[in-house]
């Protein structure tokens, strides 16, 4: 295949075996991608920012644990050009991984990602009371440590296939506290109208991403006049959360979603009415909606 033939590239949270791997190759067709392993989820971000690839898909939603605040915060901040072009919901099955068999009662070290270990917090807590709980940058990450670990004694909370690309095995599958865990992954792009080959969606609904601060949040009532612009018009919000401005104490910036799409007209008035109480009022994204289940 010629350089000009190649598919383009696409970033995720490497490095291989991650959950962002497996989300990259279910969402989209076969081959319609380079996938590009990065060193975390602020550089896949980064990376759709910067023009070092043309999408990234990344977390920003867990079912157990909520928000990926580093993707929010890279959204809302330093990547500001960068626009969500799709999503993806991957079930998540966490598993407890060795380098080779042993008896739980011997590990004394587990190393994953914090959104993993807070996804098996209760397991944790009941079959590994005593271990020490290490952080890394992936859960693919924490299984690669722990194969090339001298300390037989360590163990690694991560998706079965990162044991199989570092050899490694499985000591109990399906360790997460829920077994409905799921984790949400957006596609990002430069461009609102560049949609990486994704599989085709089995609805045509549309969702729309945004943020927003204004001076008037620390007056009574401006929140609920900012959320009244959407229900007076029936306007969805499927999700809202606040996260710190990083410019002083008590400050906030928030994020919505929402059911329809920007250009629908009562999605365009609200967020015309939206206007009127902020500061500042970023589209994220207006992109399809993952299918449900």
């Amino acid at each position: 295949m010629s350089r000009a033939d190649a598919p383009p590239p696409a970033g995720y949270l490497g490095p291989r075996g991650t959950f962002s791997e497996e989300a990259l190759a279910r969402s989209v067709t076969e081959g319609g991608v380079d996938p590009i392993p990065l060193a975390s989820i602020h550089d896949a971000v980064l990376a759709v920012q910067e023009g070092a690839v043309r999408w990234s898909v990344v977390p920003i939603e867990n079912s157990i644990e909520g928000p990926v605040t580093v993707t929010l915060d890279a959204l809302a901040g330093e990547a500001s050009a960068v626009r969500i072009v799709g999503e993806f919901v991957l079930p998540v099955r966490q598993c407890l991984i060795a380098r080779e068999p042993m008896d739980l009662s011997a590990i004394e070290t587990v190393v994953s990602h914090p959104q993993a270990t807070g996804q098996c917090a209760a397991f944790l807590r009941a079959e590994l009371p005593r271990a020490t709980v290490r952080s890394a940058n992936s859960t693919a990450e924490a299984v690669r440590t722990i194969a090339a670990a001298a300390d037989p004694a360590c163990a690694a909370l991560g998706p079965e296939l990162a044991a199989a690309v570092y050899g490694c095995t499985v000591l109990r599958a399906g360790v997460e506290d829920r077994h409905d865990n799921e984790t949400r992954f957006v596609w990002l792009s430069r461009r609102a109208d560049d949609r990486p080959p994704l599989r085709a969606p089995a609805t045509d609904a549309r969702k729309t991403s945004l943020v927003f601060w204004g001076a008037g949040a620390g007056r009574a009532g401006w929140l609920v006049a900012c959320l009244d612009e959407f229900a007076r018009r029936e306007v969805n919000l499927t999700k809202i959360e606040s996260r710190p401005q990083r410019s002083r104490l008590g400050k906030y910036v928030f994020f919505l979603d929402l059911d329809g799409a920007e250009e629908d007209g009562p999605v365009a008035d609200a967020l015309a009415g939206l206007r009127t109480h902020c500061e500042q009022v970023r589209v994220l994204g207006s992109y399809p909606a993952a299918p449900p289940g």
